[in-house]
């Protein structure tokens, strides 16, 4: 069954079976299309709960126990739960983990290749997401897996350009920004932090005492930022909005439990949906939503020729991923270079001339 209202409920209910046993709830969603993300969920935990240890398990059951161990607790869940969907469909219920080879993989991977979709995303949202699950299949869960040679699989992605926004560019986007989205905009800016860490920033992770904030990026890695003034400042002016999210939005319509007026956390969907409208409005050309943190970064370099401290701010595992923005320093002392020529030469002329009288 799918998900449905029960007679004068504002909000959907779900009602399905799995081995015999029936699940039911409300999803306490008022939207079919988030119901129906609810319902999933509920699908993943049923098998998981089920599980017959140590049996061979389904690589739709091992989906399932990835979503109910790992998944669900991602920054970006929802994400992770349409690279999971996407696998299952392509895989299939009753294949088993230990039938998931080399060649399934290199097939999984030219299948989404072929939907049109960039490195970066067959990346992230195939081999990633697979690799994970095949590690806890064989060296938690007790599962005979094959021995996949990872990096083969991979896809080359390009080098990652350093886009960074002018001050002009700046006050167009905020501008363009509805009022209520512009601080999670300015904050992107400022702090340098991804579009997940920013929609994850909760009011437990906000210290002013200590003038920091801790964000969870990548891999789960936590790290803590130290507030600027225009930080502090920022967040200061959103802490009473709402309890625990630090930033949200203002309700237009009372829809998924919102009431009208009243403040909500902001989403990934909402902040994506807002953002592609502000850039379209501001009329930025090339520039991403990425780009703010490249924007960050090259500031960083640019006042202090720090990469370490930039490699801090962005979070990177290794220093030669933030090495990209050394050009920052290069070109700065490029034109340090030559202004002291276009000084050494305006002397020199002055002391010919003086030597010609």
């Amino acid at each position: 069954m799918s998900v449905y209202r029960r007679p004068g409920q504002a909000v959907y209910s779900f009602d399905f079976r799995y081995r015999g046993r029936r699940f039911s709830g409300s999803t306490g969603a008022t939207s079919r299309r988030e119901a129906a993300r609810v319902e999933e969920a509920e699908k993943r935990k049923a098998r998981a709960a089920i599980i017959d240890a140590g049996k061979p398990m389904t690589f739709a059951a091992a989906s399932a126990r990835y979503w109910n161990e790992v998944g669900q607790f991602h920054a970006n869940r929802a994400g992770t739960l349409q690279a999971l969907d996407w696998l299952d469909r392509r895989i299939g219920s009753n294949v088993l983990v230990s039938a998931i080879d080399a060649g399934k993989v290199a097939a999984l991977v030219a299948t989404r290749r072929g939907e049109g979709v960039g490195n970066a995303t067959v990346n992230r949202g195939v081999c990633e997401p697979l690799r994970a699950i095949l590690r806890l299949a064989g060296e938690v869960w007790g599962q005979t897996v094959h021995r996949i040679e990872w990096r083969r699989h991979f896809l080359r992605e390009a080098q990652e350009r350093v886009r960074e926004a002018t001050t002009e560019e700046e006050a167009r986007l905020i501008a363009a920004m509805r009022g209520d989205y512009a601080p999670a905009l300015r904050f992107a800016i400022l702090s340098g932090c991804r579009r997940a860490e920013i929609v994850g920033l909760t009011w437990a992770k906000v210290d002013f005492f200590n003038r920091e904030f801790t964000v969870t990026g990548k891999g789960e890695r936590s790290r803590a930022i130290p507030m600027t003034q225009a930080i502090y400042d920022l967040l200061w002016g959103e802490k009473d909005y709402h309890p625990t999210a630090v930033f949200t939005y203002v309700a237009k319509r009372p829809r998924d439990g919102a009431v009208r007026g009243e403040r909500q956390p902001i989403t990934m969907e909402g902040f994506k949906t807002e953002w592609r409208r502000a850039r379209k409005r501001a009329g930025v050309a090339d520039f991403r939503f990425h780009d703010t943190r490249h924007t960050a970064a090259t500031r960083i370099m640019r006042g202090s020729g720090n990469l370490k401290a930039a490699q801090q701010l962005l979070g990177h595992s290794s220093i030669a991923t933030t090495s990209r923005y050394a050009h920052v320093t290069k070109n700065d002392l490029r034109a340090a270079m030559e202004a002291g020529e276009i000084k050494a030469k305006e002397r020199l002329d002055v002391g010919l001339h003086k030597t010609r009288k």
